[in-house]
């Protein structure tokens, strides 16, 4: 332990005078880490005899000499060290600061620019939502719109326009269908008819002469000048030959000449369109009177457009015709029984006459008197044999009467079947024209929906007179068979009182 405080006390005092550094308290000296070769020292003069303790002292004290140069050296390199930090430590601030406040300005500018870039490309969704609207729009103003007006630019131009607007209106529509072509390109192509379809209002107003071509009356291309106002049209040829409206025709795609039946009406078109005069003879019909007529057909050709389904329906339309007319004629001449000369028969049966009987029966005629004067000569029987020979008599007259009326029935049930065949066969053809020739022309179409429309009209024409001929018909040999069942009814009613008479007074 002496040894220990001896070794400890020098070191503490040198330790003490030792100079501490300028950044550090004196007081944070004692409380450093023990030297090793301080220690090493101690240990060795624990274990040195009390005869070595001069060279232990020796021996500590360089080795405290070097500890404390070594420590001198240390706080001279420890002051340089934060001399040089201190000196560095503005510089490095400075930067420090001026990368923070540059880091600052770049976070910003990114802010910003991200900002930026987030509008932009909102603004481009929009551009681009924009670009698709209008590119529909386009869309539809060119392959609806604009189509769709020059569809009915074309439908309700003159025929005699045709030669003046074929050109753009054919333009515009091998536009629309070129794949070769802009949109734009399109769209003008387009927008020049409707310039054009502008110009024309304008024009059409107040009248407009032009050069072109019609047909003539004898079906020949005549060359010659057109005077258009509003939806009329007169032409004069070229050498003043044909003068007339300008019409459309059915099966023509050339504005037909219709001439003027009045020679003042051809004089003053003549002198209007010469740009001598000023009277425009005017047909209020815009020409539908000339195309109603040419529609018109003879009843031959009427006939002709139902088919083949039409012979047998002229046919049985003719026969029951016929039937008609003789079972008319036949009934017609029917001698109808005399009220009158009945109650004279009936007379004649009650006073017990006879021959006075059958003369007053014979005098009835017809096929009610035969029934009567059959019934006459059998009054002296029974009762009931009377009746049964003149009932022989009614069924005989009835099935006379009655005779071919049921052809006429046949006729009136069986005419709208054929009609109705005729409409199938017509429907059937109509088809294999629309596989041949498409629907596009209607005029193609015409021939099988005429048959399919022809034949039902005619089948109803025929039956429905032939339902009513034989209602007639029928009621009317109802009505003479009545007759006949009325007046033998009467005749065996009178028999039998007079045989109650003759028996009453034989009793």
């Amino acid at each position: 332990m002496a040894c220990l405080l001896l070794a400890g006390a020098p070191a503490t005092a040198q330790d003490a005078n030792t100079p501490a550094p300028a950044d550090e308290p004196a007081s944070a000296e004692p409380n450093r880490p023990a030297d090793p070769n301080r220690a090493a020292a101690a240990a060795r003069n624990e274990n040195a005899s009390d005869g070595g303790l001069p060279e232990a002292r020796r021996s500590y004290g360089e080795a405290s000499a070097s500890m404390q140069q070594r420590v001198a050296r240390s706080n001279e390199q420890l002051k340089r060290v934060r001399e040089q930090i201190s000196e560095e430590r503005i510089p490095l601030t400075r930067e420090l600061n001026r990368l923070e406040a540059e880091l600052d300005r770049v976070r910003r500018e990114h802010r910003d620019k991200v900002r930026k870039r987030d509008t932009r490309q909102l603004n481009v969704t929009n551009l681009k939502r924009d670009i698709d609207a209008r590119k529909k729009e386009a869309s539809f103003l060119s392959n609806s719109l604009l189509s769709e007006y020059i569809r009915n630019l074309e439908t309700r131009l003159h025929i005699a326009e045709m030669q003046l607007y074929e050109d753009a209106i054919e333009q515009a529509r091998n536009a629309a269908g070129n794949d070769t072509l802009s949109e734009y390109e399109v769209i003008e192509a387009q927008t020049r008819v409707l310039a054009t379809s502008l110009d024309r209002l304008e024009q059409i107003l107040g009248g407009v002469r032009f050069e072109g071509k019609a047909i003539g009356p004898e079906g020949l291309v005549q060359e010659g000048t057109y005077v258009l106002v509003g939806p009329a049209a007169l032409f004069r040829s070229a050498d003043g030959k044909h003068v007339g409206t300008a019409e459309r025709r059915q099966g023509s795609t050339e504005p037909t000449i219709i001439p003027f039946e009045d020679g003042a009406d051809a004089n003053a078109a003549s002198r209007l369109v010469t740009g001598e005069g000023e009277q425009f003879p005017l047909d209020p019909t815009l020409g539908n009177a000339h195309v109603i007529a040419d529609t018109q057909d003879t009843v031959w050709e009427h006939v002709q457009k139902g088919g083949p389904v039409m012979i047998p329906i002229a046919v049985l339309a003719g026969s029951a015709l016929l039937v008609a007319l003789y079972k008319w004629l036949a009934l017609s001449m029917v001698r109808a029984p005399s009220q009158r000369r009945i109650r004279d028969l009936l007379n004649a049966v009650a006073e017990g006459g006879k021959q006075a009987a059958t003369q007053r029966a014979r005098a009835v005629g017809g096929p009610t008197g035969q029934m009567l004067e059959t019934g006459v000569e059998h009054m002296d029987e029974p009762r009931e044999l009377i009746e049964e020979v003149m009932y022989e008599k009614v069924l005989a007259t009835r099935l006379k009467l009655q005779r071919f009326l049921p052809f006429v029935a046949i006729t009136a049930a069986s005419a709208p079947l054929l009609g109705l065949l005729g409409t199938v066969t017509g429907i059937i053809n109509t088809f294999k024209l629309i596989t041949v020739f498409g629907t596009g022309d209607v005029k193609t179409l015409s021939s099988g929906i005429s048959e399919a429309l022809i034949t039902t009209e005619c089948g109803l024409i025929v039956a429905i007179p032939s339902l009513l001929m034989h209602a007639f018909l029928s009621r009317k040999a109802r009505g003479l068979v009545d007759q006949m069942e009325k007046a033998a009814i009467a005749l065996v009613n009178q028999v039998s009182k007079r045989s109650s008479r003759s028996a009453d007074t034989a009793a």
